[in-house]
Formats: structure tokens, C-alpha cells, sequence
């Protein structure tokens, strides 16, 4: 049985994550949002190394790190020497020899940080998003979304509906709601329900899913990650009748579901534009919850 850590190094993966650090993590969070005082050592530097665009991840992390009290050094890898050949290795050692402690990384490169944590480089990762890999913040702050709206995650059935193939939302958002109890099912077009998910949860089609879900989960579509012919062939219209949550298909939900998303949503691709504020709708408590679960994160691998 995996054994729950006290203190994590780096925190890249959900498979660094057990049931039991889950939810001592929302703990910590929810205290955060109820006003908690932070107990991260002063002074604590912190580089943001944003190597794919970025709205909310970003700005949720740097809001996280003021709110904890870090100093945020400004990181544009455009104008970095990265232009100039350098490695990210050798980005991350020249932070650390000037001081920085913690590095948050989003990086197009699936599995970016398993070399990086074998070089033993002095100071803290935090993935913020890789290629198509993994999002534990993400992660982090859709379990606590859930939990708050909830109190619990077994018995509960989840939906997680779209860009299965390409969603790192998906990939780390399974594993941890199945070892919680939740049970998961999948849908959207079927070539992107790959047998990696089969593990996890059954391929439902929507308009059976949508009556059974207590939380639907709807995916951006990735057009930056889809193949020519792929994108060639995409129809924001047509995707949107047969895999988009319509208003119709709001009617059929079942009392007390809700709607999440990990933004930005696509209006009237992956749902109506009316329903991305709609009652059931818990996308911008996703954010707000955000802010107070990375600073949960950040203090676990900063704290001594």
C-alpha cells in the first residue's frame, strides 16, 4: 500500500497523490479560504516558466505565491536566453544559484520533469501543465470543487465528457477520483476514448451519460494539439450538437449535478454560452477554489 508522504520535493504527478494527501490537502485549502494564516519559511522566491500560453493556471499560481507571501521574480521565456539555445535544465540551475526555491513549469513536453527531478536540481518543482500528460492542480482544485459541493466522493458518478486524447485533465483527474470512490465514465467522440481509459471507467454515449452524472465534467477541445487532417475535419457546430452540452441536454440533468470545466470554455462548442454561468455551472468556483489549493500545494512542498 502506498504510504501517505509528509512532505513532497516536487509535486509534478497524481501519482504522487493518495487518498489520504488528497484530502488533506482540500483541508488546507478550505482553511485558506476561511482565512488561515500561512506557515511557508520567509523568505521564499518563486519563478513562473510559462513555456505555453496561460490565463488562469498562471495568474492562480502568481496570486497563490503573493498570497503565501513568496517573492514572484519575473520569468518571459521569450525574452529568456532560452532563445538562445539554453536547456531548461540549465534555466532552472542558473534560478537556483541566484536564490529561487520554487519553480512552477508548464511546458508542451509530456513528462518534462522526470529528467529534471533525476539531475537532483536545488530547488522545488510544481508542474503546472504538461503536453498532454498531467495537471495536479488542476486536479487538486477540481477535487476540492467537488467536496465542497458534496461532502464526499464515494457514490458519486463523474462525467468526463470531450478531448479525452489530449486533456491532461483527464489523465490526472481519473486516477485520483477513482482511488476516492467516485465512479467515472467517459464520453465524447469515440476515437478519443483510447484504451488507456478503459481502466478508469466505460465509454458511455452522452445522451445516456448526462441523467446519470452527479458531476459533468466537459473538456476543451485542444486545436493546438489536434492533426492537420483532425483539425481539417473539426466542426465547432457540429461537435456542439452531438457532444456539447446543449440546453436540452441541461434539462435532462439530474437534480443536484453540476457543470465544471478547467477553462477556457470553448461557448457553444463544449457547452451553450448561456450555460457557462448557468446555476449549475461551478467554473468560476473552479478558479476561485484554485488560488486557495495551489497555495495548499506550494506551502507542502516548501515547508521543511
Amino acid at each position: 500500500m502506498q504510504q501517505t508522504p509528509t512532505k513532497l520535493d516536487h509535486f509534478v504527478s497524481a501519482d504522487q497523490v493518495d487518498p489520504s494527501l488528497a484530502m488533506r490537502l482540500i483541508a488546507r485549502a478550505a482553511a485558506f479560504k476561511a482565512g488561515a494564516t500561512p506557515t511557508l519559511p520567509q523568505p521564499t522566491y518563486v519563478a513562473n516558466l510559462f513555456f505555453e500560453n496561460s490565463t488562469r493556471t498562471h495568474t492562480s499560481f502568481e496570486m497563490a505565491e503573493r498570497k503565501l507571501g513568496m517573492t514572484v521574480l519575473p520569468f518571459e521565456p521569450k525574452t529568456s536566453s532560452v532563445t538562445k539555445g539554453e536547456t531548461l535544465s540549465d534555466t532552472l540551475r542558473t534560478l537556483a544559484a541566484i536564490g529561487t526555491q520554487v519553480a512552477v513549469i508548464r511546458h508542451p513536453q509530456d513528462d518534462y520533469y522526470t529528467p529534471l527531478i533525476a539531475e537532483d536540481i536545488p530547488l522545488h518543482l510544481v508542474n503546472a501543465g504538461d503536453g498532454a500528460g498531467q495537471h495536479p492542480s488542476q486536479m487538486m482544485l477540481d477535487l476540492m470543487t467537488i467536496y465542497e459541493e458534496f461532502g464526499h466522493f464515494d457514490g458519486l458518478t463523474v462525467g468526463i465528457v470531450g478531448d479525452l486524447t489530449h486533456s491532461r485533465v483527464a489523465h490526472s483527474d481519473m486516477q485520483l477520483l477513482t482511488a476516492l470512490g467516485a465512479t467515472v465514465v467517459f464520453s465524447g467522440p469515440q476515437t478519443w476514448y483510447t484504451p488507456e481509459f478503459e481502466a478508469y471507467g466505460a465509454y458511455v454515449p452522452l445522451d445516456d451519460l448526462i441523467p446519470q452524472v452527479d458531476v459533468l465534467m466537459l473538456l476543451r477541445v485542444q486545436l493546438e494539439r489536434l492533426s492537420p487532417a483532425e483539425l481539417t475535419e473539426f466542426d465547432a457546430a457540429s461537435y456542439h450538437d452531438r457532444f456539447g452540452l446543449t440546453a436540452a441536454r441541461y434539462a435532462q440533468m439530474k437534480p443536484g449535478a453540476i457543470i465544471m470545466h478547467p477553462a477556457p470554455a470553448n461557448r457553444d462548442v463544449e457547452l451553450a454560452g448561456s450555460l457557462v454561468t448557468a446555476p449549475r455551472s461551478r467554473i468560476f468556483t473552479q478558479m476561485t477554489n484554485g488560488v486557495f489549493m495551489r497555495m495548499a500545494m506550494l506551502e507542502l512542498v516548501c515547508t521543511p
